[in-house]
């Protein structure tokens, strides 16, 4: 995750579409979630399925406020996957996991509201 980003943030700088396609954001299923203890922040490591094409990718996600490792494996969510790989500290993140941050800046995890093919792409 990045920085929190309040909700009273003005607009982005507008963009083309074809910028949009760019970002490549696709939708995982959380196969391993552990604490994170070398962090700076509380976090988590992940390992997220992407499915074939894309295969399985490593995130560090600082979602500690509203989710347990227990209950975020088997959890589909959505992330950047064509970011290069970011080294933190002794862990090096394939892709940015995606979410929102909550009224107290904690961040909520972006995901589809039904179950989708994992690798299928935002759009």
């Amino acid at each position: 995750m990045h920085k929190n980003h309040r909700s009273d943030e003005p607009a982005a700088a507008q963009i083309s579409f074809d910028e949009f396609l760019k970002v490549d954001i696709r939708v995982g299923t959380i196969v391993s979630a552990q604490t994170f203890e070398e962090a700076r922040h509380p976090a988590y490591r992940l390992v997220i399925d992407f499915g074939e094409v894309i295969g399985r990718k490593k995130s560090s996600a600082q979602i500690t406020e509203h989710y347990d490792c227990a209950d975020l494996v088997g959890r589909q969510i959505a992330a950047v996957v064509n970011f290069p790989p970011r080294q933190i500290g002794p862990f090096m993140s394939e892709v940015l996991t995606l979410g929102f941050s909550d009224e107290n800046g904690a961040v909520v995890l972006f995901a589809p509201d039904k179950n989708v093919p994992n690798g299928s792409r935002l759009f």
